[in-house]
């Protein structure tokens, strides 16, 4: 399972540094999600940080 942020980002930054596998990083336009590294957080907290903290509610599921 992993999460992917949408082009609504508006590139706040604040989803980066909460992802406790570092599977956040700045794109060509917006911020991205390696699939790879997402794990939606299983084993750090309940629910997907970057998920919880998106004021613009633009990071899904793409499992």
């Amino acid at each position: 399972m992993a999460l992917s942020i949408t082009d609504e980002c508006i590139n706040c930054t604040i989803c980066e540094p909460d992802c406790p596998n570092n599977a956040v990083f700045p794109g060509l336009k917006h911020y991205e999600i390696d699939p790879d590294r997402c794990t939606e957080c299983e084993n750090f907290f309940a629910t997907p940080m970057c998920q919880e903290v998106c004021p613009v509610d633009c990071i899904i599921s793409i499992s």
